[in-house]
């Protein structure tokens, strides 16, 4: 999340009318994240009993024609009572609306902190989370393809080019070849779902070790179930210091297979993915390292942090999906 497009009071207060949520009380500009303008939006409510809504206006990556996948789904996952945000639809049905030229929406807001350090409880209930999203996502009606598959981060990185990779990092052009390798990986014999794909800890919302929200699935996509794990591994498994937390790690794995075991071609893919989707964030926090306007209300993320994850699971792999 973060503000590209800055929007006025009355503008928002215009917006919001499109909704019965009644009238607009305060507009915060939301600073984290990369690809989207975002707003914590409170309104007197549709009972007038006040309420909170994230407004999104869809910047970069996200293409029209994939914002009914992406809202659909969260509907179709939030009635299966998933800890998922519904989408707020307008005075006439509609998931969005335009506004300046760009697509924007009206999100549930839910309760709940990111954790910033997660637990082995709370790591143990973001894999049972994550099994329950991919058996609900089964009978969703759209597909969408994976649009930051391995052979797509190659692509990225080719793009930055050798000298605009070294601008950030000398050691960043050397990832190359391994992202050349990885664009080598079949995931399609894998069993499939509907995936998150993103989800980082700051994409999800808890109360102690309750999930009490997934969100931002701007990157959701049908893809490998195994994928998506692996992500979440990545994304959680290792301190601010780039240190590997075993006993996160593991609580992942086996909080998801306490819902859904993992088939035998998934387990021994699995190092190789893992590898693969750290170089998927080498490779995007690395364009958007190069692409980020100075003046954006946005704070780059460092790509080697992910490089040194790559070298872990290059390394160790192998033992700790075993």
């Amino acid at each position: 999340m973060a503000v590209y497009t800055h929007l006025g009071a009355e503008e928002l207060a215009e917006l919001i009318a499109h909704y019965d949520v009644g009238e607009l009380v305060s507009a915060k500009g939301i600073a984290e994240g990369i690809s989207n303008s975002n707003w914590l939006i409170e309104t007197t409510g549709p009972n007038g009993k006040g309420a909170r809504y994230i407004l999104t206006m869809y910047e970069r990556r996200i293409e029209l024609a994939d914002l009914p996948y992406f809202l659909g789904l969260l509907d179709h996952l939030s009635a299966k009572d998933c800890p998922v945000p519904r989408t707020i639809h307008d005075r006439a049905g509609d998931a969005f609306r335009m506004e300046h030229g760009k697509a924007v929406a009206l999100i549930e807001f839910l309760p709940g902190v990111s954790p910033t350090q997660p637990t082995p409880e709370q790591a143990s209930a973001i894999g049972e989370v994550l099994a329950r999203l991919h058996l609900a996502s089964g009978d969703f009606g759209l597909v969408r393809a994976n649009t930051m598959g391995f052979a797509d981060n190659l692509r990225v990185l080719q793009a930055c080019g050798e000298t605009g990779l070294a601008s950030i990092n000398p050691a960043l052009p050397a990832m190359l070849e391994p992202a050349r390798k990885a664009a080598e990986l079949d995931l399609g014999s894998l069993p499939q779902a509907n995936i998150h794909a993103d989800l980082f800890p700051d994409n999800v919302l808890m109360l102690g070790s309750k999930v009490t929200g997934l969100i931002d699935f701007y990157f959701a996509c049908t893809g490998a179930m195994a994928l998506d794990l692996a992500t979440t591994h990545a994304a959680w498994s290792f301190d601010d210091r780039g240190r590997y937390r075993a006993d996160v790690g593991s609580a992942i794995i086996a909080g998801y297979e306490s819902v859904r075991p993992l088939e035998t071609n998934e387990r021994a893919l699995l190092p190789g993915i893992a590898k693969g989707t750290a170089l998927r964030f080498v490779a995007s926090r690395a364009e958007d390292w190069l692409d980020t306007p100075d003046d954006a209300l946005v704070t780059r993320k460092d790509p080697m942090q992910f490089v040194s994850r790559w070298h872990y699971y290059d390394d160790y792999g192998a033992q700790l999906f075993a």
